[in-house]
C-alpha cells in the first residue's frame, strides 16, 4: 500500500463520456484528512500512518482520545485510521492529506461498513430454495429444512449456513478506477458500487492487485 485516505460515501450518480458511454459512479467525499501520528520501528515495532477525518468538537471526545490529539498538536477528528504504507518518510504530523493524492485512472480498493439488514433467514440470507406452498406443507416454507445428520456426529457442522444477522460487515471491493477528481470540493468519482450507505466512512487505499 502506497497512499490512502479516509471519506464519506456521498452516493451513485452517472457520468457520461464524449462517445456517449454512460460509466456509473459512486462519489467519495475524500478527505480533507490530517495526519495525526506516525509510528516507526524504532517506537512502535512497525511503520504505519495515522489519519484522521471530521471535525469534532473537543467537548465531544473523551479524556484519553481528545490528550491523544493534544499531544500530537491536531485538532480533534471524529475518524481515526491507521495504513500501514510502504513508504511513511513523506508524511509529518500534521500534514493535509487531500483527494489529489489520488489520480485518474487509479486502480483502489475500497472498504466500508455494509447496510445492516438485521436478523434474516436462509431464503433472504443465501437465495436458499422455499419449499411448495401447497399439499401439507404448513408454514415452513421458508424454513431453512434439515440441519444436518441424525445420531453421527449428532451435530451441525461449523459453518452452517443458518438465520442470522445480515450485513453491518466490514466489506472490502477491490481494484475499482478512478474515473474523476474534484481536488477543489475534494470529491472523487469511483467506477462502480462501494459498500455502505450514504454518509458512511470509507477507506480508500491503491489496490494491492494493480
Amino acid at each position: 500500500m502506497k497512499k490512502a485516505i479516509i471519506g464519506k460515501k456521498i452516493g451513485m450518480t452517472q457520468i457520461f463520456e464524449e462517445s456517449g458511454k454512460v460509466i456509473p459512479v459512486t462519489v467519495v467525499e475524500a478527505g480533507p484528512c490530517v495526519v495525526v501520528q506516525k509510528k516507526t520501528i524504532e517506537n512502535d515495532g512497525y511503520e504505519s500512518v495515522q489519519l484522521g477525518f471530521g471535525d469534532v468538537k473537543e467537548s465531544k471526545m473523551i479524556k484519553p482520545l481528545a490528550g491523544h490529539f493534544k499531544k500530537h498538536g491536531v485538532a480533534p477528528k471524529k475518524t481515526l485510521k491507521e495504513f500501514r504504507l510502504a513508504d511513511i518518510s513523506v508524511y509529518n504530523e500534521g500534514d493535509i492529506v487531500k483527494a489529489d493524492t489520488f489520480e485518474v485512472g487509479d486502480a483502489v480498493d475500497v472498504c466500508g461498513t455494509s447496510k445492516g439488514k438485521g436478523f434474516a433467514g436462509t431464503v433472504k440470507r443465501y437465495g436458499n430454495a422455499r419449499l411448495k406452498e401447497t399439499h401439507g406443507t404448513g408454514p415452513v416454507h421458508r424454513h431453512a429444512g434439515s440441519m444436518g445428520a441424525c445420531s453421527d456426529p449428532s451435530r451441525i457442522y461449523k459453518g452452517k449456513k443458518m438465520p442470522g444477522h445480515m450485513g453491518n460487515e466490514r466489506v472490502t471491493v477491490q481494484n475499482l478506477e478512478i474515473v474523476k477528481i474534484d481536488v477543489e470540493n475534494n470529491l472523487i468519482a469511483i467506477k462502480g458500487a462501494i459498500p455502505g450507505p450514504k454518509g458512511g466512512i470509507v477507506t480508500i487505499a491503491d489496490s494491492v492487485k494493480a
